[in-house]
């Protein structure tokens, strides 16, 4: 959830015209984590589960790129604090999914 709202300030920045472009993708797939997250909780099995984490980690990703893109276009400066929260991010999702897959074999 922090993630989420660390990119919607990240992004209200962005030129007007970006609204539709970089911005609207940007914050879809960042409320994509924890929406996933939450949804594969929410299921019954764990495959499911791990399905919806898979999901998430590439939503994760995804942002990860266009964070990059925005930075190389000149749309944001560097932000490292974002960097950090996207790895840490990415290393707890990571783990949640390493101890599904475990309890799972």
């Amino acid at each position: 959830m922090l993630l989420v709202e660390v990119i919607y300030r990240f992004t209200s920045n962005f030129p007007a015209d970006e609204r539709f472009g970089l911005t609207a993708q940007l914050r879809r797939c960042a409320v994509s984590v924890p929406s996933n997250i939450a949804e594969g909780a929410a299921r019954i099995s764990r495959a499911e589960y791990l399905h919806f984490l898979s999901v998430a980690r590439g939503s994760l990703s995804e942002a990860d790129t266009q964070i990059q893109l925005a930075v190389r276009v000149g749309l944001a400066a560097e932000h490292p604090d974002l960097t950090m929260l996207l790895d840490r991010v990415s290393a707890k999702l990571n783990a949640l999914m390493k101890a599904l897959k475990a309890k799972h074999s």
